[in-house]
């Protein structure tokens, strides 16, 4: 005769667990990455994770699972199904690439250039999600947003996350896209691909194992893709116009100077929060 039905685990014990597991696996910020998971298997918010007593049965099996897939250097993003970006929430997962608090920045520079223009028009290049563009339409009212993007799984991620924000998404190569707003564009901003493959080793596992190649490397120095930034906002700006474009660490002199050598006016290279080099703006 078989005894009584499990009554599951506490949370503080499945949280350690789960903190150990990341931990030996190398992950960083284990700790919040075990109250996210502990959180989204409750279906409550981060903060309250530790004000739950006891898991069921069927959460902690699904924790587990969750904290097995992690430890293996899946994406916690991948295990949650979203991404925050500054004020949006992004669906996300295997095909697309996970936008990172960095591009934040980037945006947030985006946003305090269309504040100031009348009717803006603004166009992101390389929109993977649709992360940038999807902030750009909800901080800055009126503004007409415009998304290119050329791998197809990423396309379906940016289509489901700017549907009904007005957004216009197209699939294709930024280097033809968008013919109809030549010299109409008041701000282009792209997180574009930029690691040289030569950097493959130095990449992390997540990023290396996950996040899809198209949207990580881009020729010998990285700089295939801003180059073609640079020449299709070149197309795209009017006069006075101005982009902003992502760029590896390492590129902080040689990104800016695709701008430089290009003609390319008020050429400024910004740092981020842990002061590294980040992306270059100028202005048409």
């Amino acid at each position: 005769m078989s005894g009584p039905p499990p009554t599951g685990r506490s949370v503080r014990e499945l949280r350690a667990e789960a903190l150990d597991r990341r931990s030996a696996a190398g992950v960083s910020a284990p700790g919040a990455d075990a109250d996210q998971l502990v959180a989204h298997v409750l279906g409550v918010r981060r903060g309250s994770v530790l004000a739950r007593d006891r898991l069921s049965v069927e959460q902690v099996s699904r924790l587990q699972r969750l904290v097995s897939r992690r430890a293996r250097r899946e994406p916690l993003q991948h295990l949650l199904g979203t991404a925050g970006f500054r004020t949006v929430q992004l669906r996300v997962g295997p095909g697309v690439f996970i936008p990172r608090p960095e591009t934040e920045l980037l945006a947030g520079w985006a946003v305090d250039e269309l504040r100031g223009r009348a009717d803006p028009v603004a166009v992101d290049l390389c929109a993977g999600s649709g992360a940038i563009a999807a902030a750009l339409v909800a901080e800055v009212p009126g503004v007409r947003g415009h998304a290119v993007e050329l791998s197809p799984s990423a396309y379906n991620y940016a289509v489901v996350n700017l549907a009904g924000t007005g957004v216009d998404i197209r699939l294709g190569d930024i280097a033809s896209a968008l013919p109809e707003l030549d010299g109409a564009v008041d701000v282009v901003v792209a997180n574009p691909p930029y690691i040289p493959l030569e950097a493959y080793e130095e990449v992390d596992p997540e990023t290396r194992m996950h996040d899809p190649a198209e949207a990580l490397w881009s020729g010998a120095d990285g700089l295939d893709t801003i180059r073609s930034v640079e020449t299709v906002a070149a197309r795209l700006l009017r006069p006075g116009g101005v982009v902003g474009c992502e760029h590896a660490e390492a590129q902080g002199r040689s990104a800016p100077d695709v701008f430089r050598t290009a003609g390319w006016t008020d050429v400024v290279d910004h740092r981020d929060l842990n002061g590294r080099p980040r992306f270059v703006t100028a202005r048409r």
